[in-house]
Parts: C-alpha cells; sequence; structure tokens
C-alpha cells in the first residue's frame, strides 16, 4: 500500500489543457499541448463535448481511500499499481450541498491533487483552503481531457470526487513526458469541488457600434457570420502595441485574470497571411486573459463584451525573437489580431 500525501506544485494548464490554439503559447513557457488521441480530429472534439456524461462509480474508483476534510491536501492510498478502467471512474467521497450542478459549458472552480496510477506518485496538486486560490475550469471536452471533465460533471460545490482516468480518457497513446504519464499509465485525480456556476452567456458574434479607426492601421471587413478579412497596408508596421475598438460592445467589461469567449483571426503583417483563426474551426474559444502573450491579453482587458477590437502587436509583445516557426512566424514579424468578445467570466478568487 503506498500513500502518496506528498505534494508538488505544477501548471495545471500543462497537464489538464488537450489542445490550444497557437496564441494561447506564452513566452518562455512550456506548455504540453496534448491530449487524448481525438485531439487532431475536430469532429471527434465537438461529438465529445456534444456527449458529456457523468462518469459511474466502480471497483476501482472506490477502491482509492481518501482521508481528510473537505478543503484540506487530502492523504490517500491505493495499491500501485493499479490498473485502470476502461473508461473513466468517478467515486464523491464527500458529499456537497451545492444546488448548482455542473453540466455541459458550466464553470467548475476546483483543488486536486492528481497522481500516476502505476507508480503511484504525485504529479500535479494545487493549493487547499480558505485563502488559496481555486482553479476554473469549463465542463467542456474539447478544452479538456474527457476523463477530467467526466469527473467534475454532475458535481455540485461542496463534493469531494475521486476519479480514476485510463489512457483513453486522458493523454491517450502520446502519453505525457512532461508528467512521466506513458500510454499504459492511469491517472487518479482527488479534486474538491469548490464552487458550480451556470454556463456563461456567449454572443454569436460582436455585436457593439461600429467605431471610427486611425488611419494606417489595416482594414477589416466581415463576412455576414461575422468572420473578419484583415487587409494589410503597404506601409510599414507600427513599432509600438497599438490596440483599437472596432466596435464598442455594452457588455461586461473583462478584467485581468478572467476567462474570456472569443472569436478572433491573426494575420502576419509582413505577408498578409492568416496564420490562425476560430472561425475556420467551428467554434469560439475561451481563455484567461493571462494565458496568452502579452499583446493580445491588454487588448482584451479593459474591453466590454460585444466588442470587436484590433491588435497590432510587434515581436515584443507577442513571441519575440524565437517566433512560431510552425505557424510560420518569424522573430521579427508584427502580427495582427481582429477579436470579438463574445462572453467573460471574473477570474476565480
Amino acid at each position: 500500500m503506498i500513500d502518496t500525501s506528498a505534494t508538488v506544485a505544477l501548471n495545471i494548464e500543462r497537464i489538464f489543457v488537450r489542445k490550444l490554439p497557437v496564441l494561447l503559447v506564452i513566452v518562455g513557457a512550456a506548455l504540453a499541448l496534448t491530449g487524448c488521441s481525438a485531439a487532431s480530429n475536430p469532429s471527434a472534439d465537438a461529438s465529445a463535448a456534444s456527449s458529456a456524461a457523468c462518469a459511474a462509480p466502480g471497483t476501482i474508483s472506490d477502491s482509492v481511500k481518501v482521508a481528510g476534510d473537505f478543503g484540506t491536501s487530502p492523504k490517500v492510498t491505493f495499491k500501485s499499481p493499479l490498473a485502470g478502467p476502461k473508461a473513466t471512474e468517478r467515486s464523491v467521497v464527500v458529499t456537497g450541498k451545492g444546488k448548482e450542478k455542473a453540466k455541459k459549458g458550466s464553470l467548475v472552480e476546483v483543488s486536486y491533487t492528481a497522481y500516476n496510477a502505476t507508480t503511484g506518485k504525485t504529479i500535479d496538486t494545487t493549493e487547499y483552503g480558505a485563502n488559496a486560490k481555486s482553479t476554473q475550469l469549463s465542463v467542456d471536452k474539447s478544452k479538456y481531457i474527457p476523463g477530467l471533465v467526466a469527473a467534475v460533471n454532475c458535481s455540485v460545490s461542496g463534493d469531494r470526487v475521486v476519479a480514476v482516468i485510463p489512457p483513453a480518457d486522458g493523454f491517450g497513446t502520446q502519453g505525457s513526458t512532461g508528467f512521466g504519464i506513458t500510454a499504459k499509465d492511469s491517472m487518479i485525480f482527488v479534486i474538491d469541488v469548490n464552487k458550480v456556476s451556470a454556463p456563461p452567456v456567449v454572443l454569436a458574434k460582436a455585436n457593439g457600434a461600429d467605431q471610427k479607426v486611425e488611419a494606417g492601421l489595416p482594414a477589416v471587413k466581415l463576412a455576414k457570420n461575422g468572420a473578419p478579412t484583415i487587409t494589410i497596408p503597404k506601409t510599414a508596421a507600427p513599432a509600438d502595441l497599438k490596440i483599437a475598438a472596432l466596435k464598442k460592445g455594452t457588455g461586461t467589461v473583462v478584467g485581468e485574470g478572467d476567462t474570456v469567449t472569443v472569436q478572433y483571426t491573426g494575420v502576419i503583417w509582413a505577408s498578409g497571411k492568416t496564420f490562425d483563426s476560430s472561425w475556420t474551426k467551428g467554434e469560439p474559444i475561451s481563455f484567461p486573459t493571462s494565458g496568452v502573450i502579452p499583446g493580445f491579453g491588454k487588448a482584451l482587458v479593459g474591453q466590454s463584451v460585444g466588442s470587436q477590437v484590433m491588435a497590432v502587436i510587434p515581436p515584443a509583445e507577442g513571441y519575440g525573437a524565437a517566433g512560431v516557426p510552425k505557424a510560420g512566424i518569424g522573430g521579427t514579424d508584427t502580427l495582427v489580431f481582429v477579436v470579438d468578445i463574445l462572453g467573460t467570466t471574473p477570474a476565480a478568487k
């Protein structure tokens, strides 16, 4: 029997995030942009997201013993190596009294500790307690590994959940070298559900009033669905960060660290080529304003939901001298983003 109460401090996004667009790469950070094998198939992701279900308890999740009160670091014991189930099993070891039940699109604030079920090693943990900052995620299999979504789905605040996640619902055949998870290793999560919020209301496209734009910036033409076409002027790119509101919304103001939902298109100034666009992927994307390149975050904070914003981002406010070669972005490239701000959720306290 292995006692796995030891803790480590790692970055949640490295293990939770299933796939992210290129704009979410933070300069100097090493995010693991991998998930299960379905991550390479957008249609599979959409199907998974639409069929999110509550994971049932099983003999394997029931075999994981958890001591300690909700809101405190758990003392967890289980037999190692622990063979994982075929599908995620979820056992509620402390039943909460919350009224809002997590469902597709809900925002869930959690504290958690995660383990490699084969080795018994702790692979990730957060802080616990009244003054600890919760980690916020959404019930959406297109953004997070499916087993994690199944673990928090159907929960209420006050629940402490044990989830055993097999590779098929985790990192698949790729595993995760950063966490020492192989393609054969299951994961165990012990999750305290601190808060459950209803799915946020999200606009289809920016609906704010048109604004007069500074001369010399790229021209933007919108399709009927709101998707922008960006035309770069035949001039040199600005040396400094430029932020311009193309439409001014009247919704909630985006705060530092808030989780925003947006549609966006990114273009390279020098070539005029689009290197990334959520519009072509069929759905908006959500992320914290603190989790993106500096210029992109600055363009969002202080803007209102319903706004459309242009950000002209020099390398120093973007990907720096390294660029992003896989996306065709060089170290001297200035980028242009046009972003529709469709919704925002306050950062977890």
